[in-house]
C-alpha cells in the first residue's frame, strides 16, 4: 500500500541576517491512510514547523513532500493554496477563527470561499459537523462568544468541511475536557 503522506529528507532553516537556525534536519516520514499518529517532542523541537511544512503552509529548505502520490512541496503558491483547501485539513493550535463570523460561518468558510458563498449543502454539512463536535446549540454564536474549548471544536469541524484526505492537527485537544477530546479523536 502506498503512503498517503511521505516526507523525504526534509530540512528547515530560518535565516535572520547572518544567523541561521536549523529547525529540522533530514526528516523522513510515511503515513498510511487510516493511521492516527502522534508527533511528540520537547517544546521548541520543531513539531509545529514540521506540521506546517506537511500542510503546505511553509516550504521546506530541502527535501520532498508527497501527498497521495503527488509531489506537493514544489507546487506554485496558488496551487498549494488550492491543494490545502481541497485535500488537507489543518487544526491550528491558536484556532484562527474569524472573530466576527459565527461558528457555522467559520466552519463553512473553506468550502464557501471557492463556491462564492454558503450554499444549502455547505450549510447542511457545516451544521452536521458542528453537531458531531457537540456545538449544535452554538452554531449562530460569534467566535468571540465561544469558550476556548468551543473554539477548538469549531476549528476541528472546519478542518473536516471539505472531506480532506489528511487532517494535520497541532495540539487539537489541548483546550478540551477528556470527554470532548475522546469525541474529537473518534471523529
Amino acid at each position: 500500500m502506498n503512503a498517503l503522506l511521505s516526507a523525504r529528507g526534509v530540512d528547515k532553516r530560518f535565516q535572520n541576517g547572518d544567523d541561521v537556525t536549523q529547525v529540522l534536519k533530514g526528516i523522513d516520514l510515511e503515513l498510511r491512510s487510516g493511521e492516527l499518529v502522534a508527533l511528540v517532542g520537547a517544546s521548541g523541537s520543531g513539531k509545529s514547523t514540521l506540521l506546517s511544512i506537511l500542510g503546505l503552509l511553509l516550504r521546506p529548505s530541502a527535501g520532498e513532500i508527497w501527498v497521495n502520490g503527488e509531489r506537493t512541496d514544489d507546487l506554485p503558491e496558488n496551487k498549494r493554496a488550492a491543494y490545502r483547501n481541497q485535500k488537507l485539513g489543518f487544526i491550528f493550535q491558536a484556532h484562527h477563527l474569524l472573530p466576527d463570523f459565527s461558528a457555522l460561518e467559520n466552519v463553512a468558510l473553506p468550502a464557501a470561499a471557492p463556491a462564492g458563498g454558503i450554499s444549502k449543502s455547505i450549510r447542511a454539512r457545516s451544521t452536521e459537523l458542528l453537531g458531531r463536535v457537540g456545538l449544535e446549540d452554538r452554531m449562530d454564536f460569534r467566535a468571540t462568544r465561544l469558550s476556548g474549548g468551543q473554539k477548538q471544536r469549531v476549528a476541528i469541524a472546519r478542518s473536516l468541511i471539505n472531506g480532506p484526505l489528511l487532517v494535520l492537527a497541532d495540539e487539537p485537544t489541548g483546550n478540551l475536557d477528556r470527554e470532548s477530546a475522546d469525541q474529537v479523536l473518534s471523529l
